[in-house]
């Protein structure tokens, strides 16, 4: 069954009218295309038994060559109202009562999709492609995987080439490379040396690696749609004081959220096992952040593995567990991987262990 297919059943199932999406993730995990978004409406839009797009005409040449679903184009002198309520008319929704639109699209273009459709009760994506994207099939499960053995060679390769002296700035440059020569693109190479550690958001800078430093390293690339996401940690040379107590402890709360991940579990109660660990120890003022995200198209997407969320988490499920813990003016440490949910439990994407690396040289 195709993923619009998919997608039918699902609104059939939530009692959804038109679902209305724009340039951008749902469009590309949808029907895997991505068409180029500006200030013009291009809407894919898909009742219970149809899609169409409204389509700006500049843009309908090439998207053409990407899909065969109808378009109802409209130029710059005429405006999308009209070409809008031809989409509405084709696919018999003049009268649609539930409408779940893109939550990432552009206000305007949800403004064109609620004023024609007044009476309709608005709700967003969450519950239709949402809801889909969260559960990975077999093809998005290689792709995850392929890209997370990826990441896993470039993190070894610039642990085993940062020296003290360099800065921060090297050490992500060698992540970059590295992920280059595999086809990769680099998305976001995070490395916090010392007290920047103890950002979890740091800013890649001109810090020079010093004998003594923890190293927070979180990187991750793209490869064919799908995004890596890891996090490890080296010291240069002999850890700091209390390093390795702490190391352990963010360890233990790892493990405690994969015991907890499993089918039927609220992602909440992921979160809760992880935090326990930390609080317990003494730490939980320093754990500054949910336990973990989902991943797919995205590199942040649903489900959301925080304190509050009631969510139930089910197999397919793509989600990171990174429990941290940040010393102002000290370090940070942060141990992060990518699982997927099975029947028995959490899978890890990653091989690469999540021990310390010490930098001898």
């Amino acid at each position: 069954m195709s993923r619009l297919s998919k997608l039918q059943e699902r609104m059939k199932e939530q009692g959804i009218d038109l679902v209305a999406l724009g340039p951008g993730a749902h469009l590309e995990w949808l029907l895997g295309m991505h068409p180029h978004g500006d200030e013009r409406p291009l809407l894919l839009c898909v009742s219970q038994a149809g899609a169409a797009f409204l389509m700006p005409a500049l843009e309908a040449g090439s998207a053409r060559q990407h899909t065969d679903l109808p378009f109802h184009t409209w130029s710059d002198d005429a405006g999308p109202e009209g070409a809008f309520a031809q989409v509405l008319e084709a696919l018999d929704a003049q009268d649609t009562q539930s409408i779940a639109l893109d939550e990432t699209m552009r206000a305007d273009f949800a403004a064109l999709v609620q004023d024609a459709l007044p009476g309709a009760k608005r709700q967003f994506g969450a519950s239709t492609v949402g809801a889909l994207r969260m559960r990975k099939d077999a093809s998005e499960f290689a792709a995850l995987k392929k890209v997370a053995l990826v990441a896993d060679r470039a993190m070894r390769k610039a642990r085993g080439e940062m020296r003290v002296g360099m800065t921060e700035r090297e050490v992500a440059a060698i992540v970059r490379e590295s992920f280059k020569a595999e086809g990769t693109v680099p998305m976001f190479t995070i490395v916090g040396a010392g007290g920047n550690g103890a950002f979890p958001h740091h800013q890649t800078g001109e810090t020079t690696l010093k004998h003594g430093d923890a190293v927070v390293m979180d990187i991750g690339g793209g490869l064919g749609g799908y995004p890596s996401d890891i996090t490890r940690m080296a010291v240069m040379g002999e850890p700091p004081e209390g390093y390795m107590d702490i190391h352990a402890i963010v360890e233990a709360a790892v493990q405690a959220a994969l015991e907890a991940a499993r089918p039927g579990a609220k992602a909440h109660e992921v979160d809760d096992a992880a935090r326990g660990v930390i609080a317990d120890a003494g730490y939980g003022d320093y754990f500054v952040h949910r336990t973990g995200h989902g991943l797919g198209v995205e590199i942040h997407e649903p489900p959301y593995i925080t304190a509050s969320s009631q969510e139930v988490l089910d197999e397919g499920m793509v989600f990171s567990i990174e429990p941290g813990i940040y010393l102002p003016g000290r370090f940070g440490i942060r141990l992060e991987d990518i699982v997927i949910l099975r029947a028995d439990g959490p899978q890890i994407l990653s091989e690469l262990p999540r021990d310390l690396h010490v930098v001898t040289a």
